[in-house]
């Protein structure tokens, strides 16, 4: 409800709609209503309840009013009439609590303005002048930039890699350092951890999605999706595990589309068995980070998933990263891995336990935790390697070598202005 205005919409809207618990108020909204050119009729009896039910099954007007004086829980009410409002609608508010806090909370939740009641019919005048000001007030015009969606994917070779760890850093280094508006989707339903490790309740968003397919768009996403930051925002869950998840699938494509209109970027935390049951998901995927551990058990399945895409999805770049390595205890050296999976690894993520552990405790990405450590150094390359693979296009991108490789991410960056810099 306080998404930005948009005037395409005010001609399917009611200019205004009130929704009060008694008669007294009633009265001064319909006077000071009749002021301003509205019906007096759209001033409605039964407080927030009433307002939460009529606006489920119709369209939010441009200004709306809401009585939370009979309401015990205003913040969560609130927050319920949120979820039926409409975008671009200005919401005002009245009730008998007065309280600094409550006022800050209520306003910080989307609301314009909370009012004292009795209602004073001067303040209700300046109220609603100050909600036309805003409304007509000119928006500022961000600028454009002309570059295609990224949409990148991360998948473990076995469980315990950290694949979740590098899905989330890629996804905040993207909204914070590339300043690009990144959706992280966390597709494990019953253990995701997307979330958690951004000190997040996930909400229900991702599994009334896969319960209503046909509820996905535009609007379901902007509610859906729980804001880590001004450009991050997280689609987890943690579905009880006595229900198991039944889907074909579509739900999860759709999730996809939506968000790849509402973001710049996409970062797919996705288990490995999706690709089993739901091959379809990596289709528009440019991206796929395959994250493994140097092991034997790890060696098969990289092998197995690398052959996977090369059948399945040749249209996908593969990017290949050693994660968690503890220098001296490998069960397989690099190099022999390397040979088995008939590839190089393009980065290598030293393991630092504390440092994990910190970040785990501060609620914070391992990028964000560990700014200018070894290990989240790598990140940070990985992070600005994915990127320019997916502005850059196929032909400079297939110029661009990655960390495994001679040269590193930076010689890849300056690739144009080296072209004699091959690699070895």
């Amino acid at each position: 409800m306080n998404a930005p205005w948009n005037p395409a919409r005010a001609g399917n809207r009611e200019p205004f709609v009130a929704f009060v618990c008694d008669e007294s108020t009633a009265e001064t909204m319909r006077s000071i209503a009749v002021e301003q050119g509205w019906a007096p009729e759209k001033v409605n009896k039964g407080g927030l309840r009433n307002a939460v039910q009529t606006l489920s099954v119709s369209a939010s007007p441009t200004i709306l009013f809401v009585d939370l004086s009979e309401s015990g829980d205003p913040l969560n009410d609130i927050n319920a009439l949120a979820e039926v409002c409409e975008p671009g609608t200005v919401v005002l508010a009245c009730g008998q609590v007065n309280d600094v806090r409550l006022y800050r909370d209520l306003v910080a939740s989307g609301i314009q303005d909370y009012l004292l009641k009795p209602l004073n019919p001067d303040i209700l005048r300046e109220t609603f002048a100050q909600a036309h000001a805003m409304l007509n007030a000119p928006k500022a015009v961000e600028a454009v930039v002309d570059r295609p969606h990224c949409s990148v994917a991360v998948i473990g070779t076995r469980g315990g890699v950290g694949a979740s760890t590098l899905a989330t850093s890629i996804a905040w280094l993207a909204s914070d350092k590339s300043r690009r508006t990144t959706a992280l989707l966390d597709l494990d339903v019953h253990f995701g951890t997307g979330a958690l490790a951004l000190d997040l309740e996930p909400g229900r968003g991702l599994t009334d999605a896969i319960e209503n397919p046909s509820r996905i768009d535009g609007l379901f996403i902007e509610r859906a999706m729980v804001r880590a930051s001004d450009n991050l925002a997280v689609l987890s869950a943690e579905a009880p595990i006595h229900s198991p998840v039944l889907t074909d699938g579509g739900a999860f494509y759709q999730l996809q589309e939506e968000i790849r209109g509402a973001f710049e970027c996409t970062v797919i935390d996705l288990p490995r068995a999706m690709l089993v049951q739901f091959p379809h998901l990596v289709a528009d995927v440019q991206v796929v980070v395959v994250a493994t551990e140097l092991t034997l058990a790890a060696a098969r399945d990289a092998i197995r998933i690398l052959s996977w895409f090369k059948s399945n999805a040749p249209q996908t770049r593969l990017v290949v990263v050693a994660n968690r390595v503890q220098t001296g205890v490998l069960e397989i050296s690099r190099k022999d891995f390397e040979t088995s999976i008939e590839r190089k690894i393009d980065f290598v993520v030293p393991y630092d336990a504390k440092l994990c552990a910190q970040a785990a405790k501060l609620g914070k990405p391992l990028a964000e935790a560990g700014k200018g450590s070894k290990t989240a150094a790598p990140v940070v390359e990985l992070a600005q390697h994915l990127l320019s693979l997916t502005d850059a296009g196929e032909a400079e991108a297939a110029r661009t070598p990655g960390k495994g490789e001679k040269g590193g991410s930076l010689l890849g960056r300056l690739a144009l202005k080296m072209p004699g810099k091959a690699k070895k």
